[in-house]
């Protein structure tokens, strides 16, 4: 069984981005995640990780389509 709560070093790894990276986006609120323990240490449930990849697939395709590529003139 997986655990329900992820390091963000984990999220890092599975993003291929930074452990800094990660807590830029949660301390912006882009990423949720909870504070525990007495140091107050960072943990991210593995559910919300998988819904802000999916939004960002669903951010991504928005931009690919107001965004079209234009194919360059051969003539």
């Amino acid at each position: 069984m997986e655990p329900r709560f992820l390091l963000m070093a984990d999220v890092a790894e599975q993003l291929n981005v930074s452990t800094s990276q990660v807590y830029h986006m949660v301390r912006s609120g882009e990423l949720p995640a909870i504070k525990v323990g007495g140091r107050g240490q960072w943990r991210i449930e593995r559910s919300k990780l998988e819904e802000y990849i999916e939004r960002k697939y669903a951010e991504t395709a928005e931009w690919v389509r107001s965004n079209p590529l234009v194919e360059p003139d051969l003539d």
